[in-house]
Parts: structure tokens; C-alpha cells; sequence
């Protein structure tokens, strides 16, 4: 709605003359009719002039649109439509003027021509900042940091006046306020919202949360707010019956590697809240059925840290290691695929209806899939059938608890015997199957080394 910093009291005079003809080129807000008084209220609100604003008031109704001109040369402006003086100020996060306009009678419920409240426009409108600092200390900084605090000021003077805090947006997305506060990554709006009453686990118009939003779209500040703020941590998308973690594993998997550190951190904070890596949705997948699909090690550890099941099937028959075959890039990835071969009893290779995994149909996959067949047909030994059981049973709850109650030896054969959890060190012995994995690699001539 353009600067408003210089004096413009009456049309644009401004014109210019062609070189051809000499004619005068008369500016739009000239040719098109001018309004002295919506121009007044338009300069009073953005600059915060409230005795100007209620002086205006007297002759303009608080409820009523102020029509911004079109193309004019010296208050230039994106607005080509009539704005209600109350949205004007909310979009502008001019919080003496919103209040003042409160204070004369302005309709907060009153929405635009996209079906948004002042409500939702003060968070679409909230400012973009990628990083928070303890002191501001450059220009920019600074002013960033007022930015927020004045967005901050609207919403809580707006959540004061009595607004609808959970209003839908009139549109076909139906998104709360909250929900806009996680699509425009607005944390601080996330808390002053809940505090006012807003509906933590509202529906948009696909069955999702604001935290299934925010854990889909890896925004970790929002989720711990949501989190925070008490959001169901096991409500399910309706029509899917996927949870936040389902979502967030899922996106993070997706990522490319060098974002990989940061985008564990939704997933971490679902989890340490008390998410299940075992929930299964609608077509009986789990989290760690969709992170052994997507390949990504980092992700699969640290849902077999919280005791992710790699034996659990989807409805379609289909185990962790028949998804992580599925997928022929994953072959490449011989750490991951010992792990699942270690962990998987009753080694079976095919979904419910008897098909392999599509990577392994792969004419280039001849040598994995005949060592993989060979290898689910041998019996797997006693011992690593106990292993695989014993921690089936001890999730991470109870894991320390197992420490306490049985000798190191058999602590470290159940839980250190492969490279299983950063940080835990890796253990020189493997399981019978990864074993003869190895053996199996060495001795084909010519056979491609799934080690590396």
C-alpha cells in the first residue's frame, strides 16, 4: 500500500510529455476520480496517527472500505482493490491503529475478499525470520526484531477484542488461524493463540493439524510449540490414519543428505514426546516402514532407537526389509541392509502375495537377488533368534532397565552387535546372516561387494 512518508493532498499532478507529440500523460489517480478523505485515513493508519484517526472516523464509518488507488506516481501501491481500515492496519502490523480502530467499533470478524479476518491477515503478514537473536545487534536485525514484536502486539490486542480465535479462513483449504501460524513458520504466534483459547488439534479441510502441518513441513520450532501448547501428539489424519511422525519421517527421508541433521530434529521431538514408531495407518504402515523405503540410515536408527519394529507387516504383507528393497537405489547401501537382514525373523523376502521387492526384480540385481533368496533359506541360528526377540520385547523404555538386570556380555550380544545407534561404538561380531553375507559376497568371482 506503498510509502506513505511523503505529503500527497490532492490527485497526482505529476505528468510527462512524449518526445513525438509533446502530450500530456495524466496519472491513473487522476483519471479515474480521487478520494481526499480515503487517502487521509490510508496515511493515518500506517503512520500510526490516532488523534488524525479519530478525527477521520467522524466522517468515514470504522466498517467500511477505503478504495486505494490504482498506478499512481507518487504514492505507488500493489493494492488495486478496496481494504477495510482495520485489515489495512493488521496487514501493516500498526498496532496504535488497530487498537484505536477497535476502540471506535471496527468488526474484527469482517473479512476480505479471500474470506481472511484481521486475524489471519496479521499472520500471514508476520515477518519472515530465519534466525532469532538473543540481542539484535546490525540495523537489520533490529528492525526485524520490532517487526515481531509489533505482530505480536496485533495479535494479542486482537485475541484481547473477543475475535474469533478459531475462525476458518472461507476458502477450501478451511485453516484456523494456527494453521497459518505453521504455514508461515510463526512459532510466537503459536503460544499467544493457544493462550487465547484456540483449538490446538482443528482440522483443515484435508483432516490435518497443525501439527501434522508442521511435522510435515519439518519446522521444528513449530512443532515444540504445538507440542508445547498440549496438540495430540497420536491424532490421525482421518482419511489415511497417518500421525505426525508419519509425516515427518517421511518428508525427512525425502530430504537430500546435506539437510539430513537438521531435518531429524522434528522427528526427534515427536518421538522424545511420546510418538510411535509402530503406528500404523490405514494401509498398515509404520514410520520405520516408510524410513526403510526412503533408505536413510540416520532416520531407520533412530527409530530403532525408541523400539521400532522391523517384523511388523503393513496390510499388504510387506516387512521393513521387503520396502528397503523395493527401492533399487537402496541396494547401495550395504550398512543398512546387514542391519535389516540382522533384525528381521522370519527372514522372508516376498510380500503377501508371493512377489519380491521391485529393486530385486532388476535385471542388474541377478547377484543380490539370488545371495538374498540363498540366505532366507538358511536356518538362522538359536542365539540371534533370542537377540531379535529380547529386543522386540525392550523397547527404549525399558532398555536401561535390562542393562541393570543381566550381565554386560549379554547386554552388549543383544543390543552392540551391530553399528546400530550413533555414538554406541561398533562391535566387531554380526549376526549369522550378515556373516554369511560376507562369506557369500567373497566367494562369487566376479560378484559385486555389498559392503561398500
Amino acid at each position: 500500500m506503498g510509502n506513505t512518508n511523503r505529503k500527497h493532498h490532492g490527485p497526482c499532478r505529476s505528468h510527462s510529455k512524449t518526445s513525438a507529440n509533446r502530450s500530456e500523460k495524466v496519472c491513473e489517480c487522476r483519471q479515474h476520480g480521487y478520494n481526499e478523505l480515503h487517502f487521509k485515513l490510508h496515511e493515518a493508519i500506517l503512520q500510526g496517527e490516532t488523534d488524525r484517526l479519530v478525527e477521520i472516523l467522524q466522517f468515514h464509518p470504522v466498517n467500511e472500505p477505503i478504495k486505494i488507488w490504482n498506478d499512481c506516481a507518487l504514492v505507488p501501491t500493489l493494492q488495486t482493490q478496496a481494504v477495510l481500515p482495520i485489515h489495512l492496519a493488521a496487514t501493516y502490523r500498526k498496532e496504535n491503529s488497530l487498537e484505536r480502530l477497535l476502540l471506535s467499533g471496527a468488526n474484527p470478524e469482517m473479512r476480505d475478499l479471500r474470506g481472511r479476518t484481521a486475524l489471519h491477515l496479521v499472520i500471514t503478514h508476520w515477518p519472515s525470520i530465519a534466525a532469532t537473536w538473543a540481542k539484535p545487534q546490525t540495523k537489520f536485525q533490529r528492525a526485524m526484531a520490532a517487526m515481531q514484536r509489533r505482530a505480536e502486539a496485533c495479535l494479542g490486542l486482537l485475541c484481547r477484542a473477543g475475535v474469533d480465535i478459531n475462525a476458518e479462513v472461507a476458502s477450501g483449504c478451511k485453516h484456523t488461524a494456527l494453521h497459518l501460524a505453521v504455514r508461515y513458520r510463526a512459532p510466537p504466534a503459536v503460544g499467544i493463540l493457544a493462550g487465547s483459547g484456540a483449538d490446538v488439534n482443528a482440522t483443515d479441510r484435508l483432516g490435518m493439524t497443525p501439527l501434522h502441518m508442521a511435522a510435515g513441513t519439518l519446522s521444528p520450532e513449530v512443532t515444540a510449540a504445538l507440542l508445547d501448547c498440549g496438540a495430540d501428539i497420536h491424532q490421525v489424519i482421518q482419511h489415511t490414519g497417518a500421525t505426525a511422525l508419519h509425516l515427518a519421517v517421511f518428508a525427512a527421508s525425502a530430504k537430500a543428505g546435506g539437510t539430513l541433521q537438521v531435518d531429524l530434529d522434528c522427528t526427534r521431538l515427536l518421538l522424545a514426546g511420546g510418538a510411535r514408531p509402530d503406528a500404523q495407518d490405514r494401509a498398515g504402515r509404520s514410520p520405520l516402514h516408510d524410513a526403510c523405503r526412503g533408505g536413510r540410515e540416520e532416520v531407520v536408527d533412530l527409530l530403532l532407537l525408541y523400539g521400532g519394529n522391523v517384523n511388523l507387516r503393513t496390510a499388504a504383507g510387506e516387512n521393513c526389509l521387503f520396502l528397503f528393497l523395493d527401492r533399487g537405489p537402496n541396494l547401495q547401501c550395504a550398512s543398512l541392509l546387514g542391519k535389516l537382514l540382522s533384525l528381521t525373523y522370519p527372514l522372508r523376502l516376498t510380500n503377501g502375495a508371493g512377489h519380491l521387492p521391485g529393486g530385486l526384480t532388476r535385471p542388474e540385481s541377478c547377484f543380490q537377488r539370488e545371495l538374498l533368496l540363498l540366505l532366507s533359506q538358511q536356518p538362522l541360528r538359536l542365539q540371534d533368534i533370542c537377540r531379535i526377540k529380547v529386543r522386540q520385547q525392550y523397547g527404549a523404555e525399558l532398555r536401561t532397565h535390562l542393562k541393570d538386570a543381566v550381565p554386560q556380555a549379554l547386554f552388549d550380544f543383544v543390543y552392540s552387535n551391530w553399528d546400530s545407534i550413533p555414538g554406541r561404538g561398533r562391535c566387531a561380531t554380526g549376526s549369522s546372516r550378515q556373516t554369511g553375507l560376507k562369506e557369500n559376497s567373497s566367494r562369487t568371482p566376479g560378484g559385486p561387494n555389498l559392503e561398500d
